[in-house]
């Protein structure tokens, strides 16, 4: 099993960035695929990006292509989420999920994930 913990939410201006990271627990965090997803309020959570267990497969939402970027660092047992050029629209809870996976080219849907952290708050003013 992995615990996940995230963290790096705020409340930032539209056109602002942020960097959001999420912190697995457990010796086997390079066996897992992670994702990134989003749940605004009222609305079903979405996917956001995901990236193979070696990393060199990333996957993202068409609404966040050139403005997010996945990355990990299987030596830190962290995945990143660098947001740029961020919307109002962008405002949600973000959660990272963690799956088993060994194919190149991790599920962007969130039923196949089955270990999810507590989510952190991302706030972006007009």
């Amino acid at each position: 099993q992995v615990q996940l913990v995230e963290s790096g939410g705020g409340l930032v201006q539209a056109g602002g960035s942020l960097r959001l990271s999420c912190a697995a627990s457990g010796r086997t965090f390079s066996r897992y695929a992670m994702g990134w997803f989003r749940q605004a309020p009222g609305k079903e959570r979405e996917f956001v990006a995901a990236i193979s267990w070696s990393g060199g497969s990333t996957y993202y939402a068409d609404s966040m292509k050139g403005r997010f970027t996945i990355s990990r660092d299987n030596a830190k047992n962290t995945v990143y989420l660098q947001m740029n050029s961020l919307k109002p629209e962008d405002t949600a809870v973000y959660y990272c999920a963690a799956v088993v996976w060994y194919g190149s080219s991790p599920p962007p849907l969130a039923s196949r994930y089955d270990y999810w952290g507590q989510g952190t708050q991302v706030t972006v003013s007009s």
